[in-house]
């Protein structure tokens, strides 16, 4: 089996875990007020500083440094997106939750440390964004009324990769060729795994704050009624088997 497959059959279930939270469902499910949102993408900026943060130092390493391209940085889209939802001042009172500090930790702590387990933590965070994070964009376009692709929703508008499929697929080569001895490949796989489980911490413990919107009749609604059914909540959340084994 390819590592990337290994990868992906390895942590199926802690990556259902990071969306059977109550937050994700009621946030994914259009049932929160934008204010939630709101408290989501802060919490995500700490996660995504601690990833983007060492690209420079981390350029020229062997096993790290063919994972950072450029046109997969977040940082200036998401910085975006939160002075739109919470205006200039949007820094002003900026705090991460303990989750999201131990998780933004463990990312800084791989990146000087171990670089093999900052793949894992990228693969876990942009895959992720390239592949469901397309529904949160279009839950949130439908939901709070941002325009399409437009401030709000630009941390999930890659501009710059004009085919997720083939990007996607050029993403998992380099995960195959990964250029380390088989134990190590385990160790990355039980590091995806820690990274899904630090995410569906940070996620339990996101405030369900500022009222409630009307559920988005989607077809993403439809899947996270259907939670229950392992195979669909799985495919929500890879963005649909079709995007992932295109």
């Amino acid at each position: 089996m390819e590592f990337s497959a290994l990868i992906r059959t390895a942590s199926r279930e802690a990556h259902t875990d990071v969306g059977s939270s109550s937050f994700m469902t009621d946030l994914l499910g259009g049932r929160l007020g934008v204010a939630a949102y709101r408290r989501y993408s802060e919490q995500l900026w700490f996660v995504y500083r601690a990833l983007e943060s060492p690209a420079d130092a981390l350029a020229a390493d062997p096993v790290a440094g063919p994972f950072l391209r450029p046109e997969l940085a977040r940082m200036a889209e998401l910085e975006r997106d939160l002075a739109h939802l919470g205006g200039p001042d949007w820094r002003t009172g900026l705090t991460a939750l303990p989750a999201t500090t131990a998780y933004a930790a463990r990312v800084a702590e791989c990146a000087r440390d171990w670089p093999a387990g900052y793949v894992a933590h990228h693969y876990t965070r942009y895959m992720g964004d390239l592949s469901g994070g397309q529904y949160v964009r279009d839950t949130a376009e439908k939901t709070w009324g941002f325009d399409r692709k437009g401030d709000g929703v630009r941390f999930y508008v890659f501009e710059s990769i004009g085919n997720p499929a083939a990007f996607k697929r050029e993403y998992r080569a380099l995960l195959d060729a990964l250029p380390v001895d088989d134990l190590e490949k385990q160790r990355v796989v039980e590091e995806c795994k820690r990274a899904y489980a630090l995410n569906a911490g940070s996620s339990r413990s996101w405030p369900r704050s500022s009222g409630s919107a009307p559920e988005a009749p989607t077809r993403l609604s439809a899947l996270l009624k259907a939670q229950h059914q392992p195979s669909l909540f799985w495919a929500y959340f890879r963005g649909s088997s079709a995007s992932m084994t295109a």
